[in-house]
């Protein structure tokens, strides 16, 4: 049975496990599930045990003895941070800023996990190194950007991880693995020492066993960053239960999307009204000014902060890049100054709309994604059917808004569908809660495990 992070946490209050032994354990889960997809590197075991078992007073805080694992685009003193591309891969000094909270709270590094590379892709194939299997069903894709991060949390082996999400990384992985995806509010999560996909749009992800853990990590790491640009000092507010007369937007009949696939269509609609039953009131809204905003993200200008990232080795020698990662950075480097501002203008008239429709609602629930396709299909057309994972989830950052994703349902072929609780910036607190009803309510147990949602008092 896979342990949350709050079982762990007080079973080594107790002294009835030690952090040695749990950190231990991963390992042993890691040479069970015999996965080489999952990690880039992996930290040297006895390393990662004496650190457990020397566990200072002042570390052993919320995360006392928590395993965890790291996305392979953010730093980790000590280790490469490749994103997914040797060509392009350092040795990292220090940790990142999202890394060293954690490690402050009592968090152990296990390793670093695969990607795609330079975080450019929602389906987990585009990586050089063999890319994970999806914890579920060996033959989906395991969702990506952050592929590595979500499998390693759904196969039992850390019940905590770091990803990233631009377009989607922290929650696409998460429904087709079956876990809870935290997206933060850009800025609450400072992105020091996270090589960008688009810095400006970049955050910190989570991905846990359920939300009261994600929201425990969150807690850990949030928090205003001098040193980062991009760091905002937000309120994080605090966990509770499911508001009452809460309005939830939902699209119109004619703009739900889900590119023939009948089944998650229905379970969509039983996603919604199992909504109505826990007590929120639906509201219908036009979808559209969303869709188009998603439009933006690898139509226009902010491919050009892709080829930013990926610059150093695009400039040198291209063909070090996965063919798709650079078919998709190449036009960056093309954009002219007019064309951003005409999109920045178009993106201004887009917030403009989200923010008169969150007016009347306090919260979307959407698909995490549209449907799931298996390794084969898309590898036969990796970028259009990459583009419909992220029909839900590439206006998100651009629109400035926060998210959890959580499963909804898992069918007896091990094929899920997960839904996602969007609002503006701040209102983290309010998608942890909903969601935190949500997935109470449906009684899955997470990741390939046996683990179920705590029920919600009140």
């Amino acid at each position: 049975m896979l342990k949350t992070v709050a079982e762990i946490v007080a079973a080594h209050r107790k002294g009835t496990v030690s952090p040695r032994q749990t950190v231990a354990q991963c390992y042993e889960r890691i040479r069970a599930v015999a996965d080489p997809g999952i990690f880039i590197t992996l930290r040297a075991e006895a390393e990662s045990v004496a650190e457990a078992e020397a566990l200072p007073a002042e570390r052993r805080g919320a995360l006392y003895g928590v395993p965890f694992a790291v996305k392979d685009n953010i730093d980790v003193a000590g280790l490469p941070t490749t994103a997914a591309c040797p060509a392009f891969s350092y040795h990292a000094r220090t940790d990142a800023h999202s890394v060293a909270r954690l490690r402050a709270a009592g968090a152990i590094v296990i390793g670093k996990t695969n990607l795609d590379q330079f975080a450019t892709g929602l389906n987990g194939l585009r990586t050089p190194y063999p890319a994970p299997r999806n914890a579920l069903r060996g033959d989906l894709i395991p969702g990506g950007s952050s592929s590595g991060s979500a499998v390693a949390v759904a196969a039992g082996i850390v019940p905590l991880s770091l990803g990233t999400d631009t377009a989607g990384s922290g929650r696409v992985p998460a429904m087709l693995n079956n876990i809870v995806g935290l997206k933060p509010s850009l800025g609450l999560v400072s992105t020091y020492g996270v090589v960008p996909a688009c810095r400006s749009l970049d955050c910190v992800s989570i991905f846990a066993l359920n939300v009261d853990d994600a929201w425990t990590a969150l807690a850990a790491c949030a928090g205003y960053d001098r040193s980062e640009p991009f760091s905002r000092d937000i309120a994080l507010g605090a966990l509770g239960a499911l508001p009452k007369g809460l309005t939830i937007g939902v699209p119109r009949t004619g703009l739900r999307l889900f590119f023939g696939d009948k089944r998650a269509q229905s379970d969509y609609e039983a996603a919604l009204a199992r909504l109505a039953k826990l007590g929120a009131t639906l509201a219908e809204v036009d979808m559209e000014p969303f869709y188009e905003t998603a439009r933006l993200l690898y139509e226009g200008p902010w491919v050009a902060e892709r080829y930013l990232a990926a610059r150093s080795v695009f400039d040198e020698d291209p063909e070090k890049l996965h063919p798709v990662t650079r078919t998709i950075i190449a036009p960056g480097a093309q954009y002219k100054a007019s064309e951003a501002f005409a999109s920045f203008y178009r993106l201004a008239e887009y917030r403009r709309i989200a923010t008169e429709v969150f007016h009347d609602i306090g919260a979307l629930a959407l698909p995490t994604a549209p449907t799931v396709y298996t390794c084969a299909e898309m590898l036969d057309d990796p970028i259009t059917l990459n583009s419909r994972l992220g029909t839900y989830t590439n206006f998100v950052n651009l629109l400035d808004l926060c998210g959890m994703a959580v499963p909804s349902a898992l069918h007896g072929d091990r094929v899920p569908f997960g839904i996602t609780f969007l609002a503006p910036s701040g209102q983290d607190a309010l998608t942890a809660s909903i969601a935190k009803a949500f997935h109470a309510d449906t009684g899955i147990a997470p990741g390939a495990g046996q683990v179920r949602e705590a029920a919600v008092a009140g």
